[in-house]
């Protein structure tokens, strides 16, 4: 069995600062890309950033030069710093990864269970 479990959502005022943390647990041979998403209400869910096991990043342009990914490979943890926080950045923030849990096969995709982000004065 595999769980993504998330951490550290909640309340920030505009401008503000919040750090996402998610770490993989359980059978896991492999953890390839990790990422974060967000669904905002009456929304679609959308790549917010993401790393691959080699440190490689992308980021949705709406939170370039504002939020960072990064991973700890050895725990199996992935975070995400959010600076400058924008009332538009109000959403649930999902995990997601690609986990092999054998050398068998091919990576399976993973989703946390989601933390509230709230940004409002």
């Amino acid at each position: 069995q595999v769980q993504l479990v998330e951490s550290g959502g909640g309340l920030a005022q505009p401008g503000g600062s919040l750090r996402l943390s998610c770490a993989a647990s359980g059978s896991t041979f492999s953890v390839n890309t990790m990422s974060w998403y967000r669904q905002a209400p009456g929304k679609q869910r959308e790549l917010v950033a993401a790393a691959t096991y080699g440190g490689r990043t992308n980021y949705a342009d709406s939170v370039k030069g504002r939020f960072t990914i990064s991973r700890d490979n050895a725990k199996n943890t992935v975070y995400l710093q959010m600076n400058g926080l924008e009332p538009e950045d109000t959403a649930v923030y999902f995990c997601h990864a690609e986990i092999k849990r054998s050398i068998w096969g091919l990576a399976d995709d993973y989703w946390g269970q989601g933390t509230q982000v709230t940004v409002s004065s």
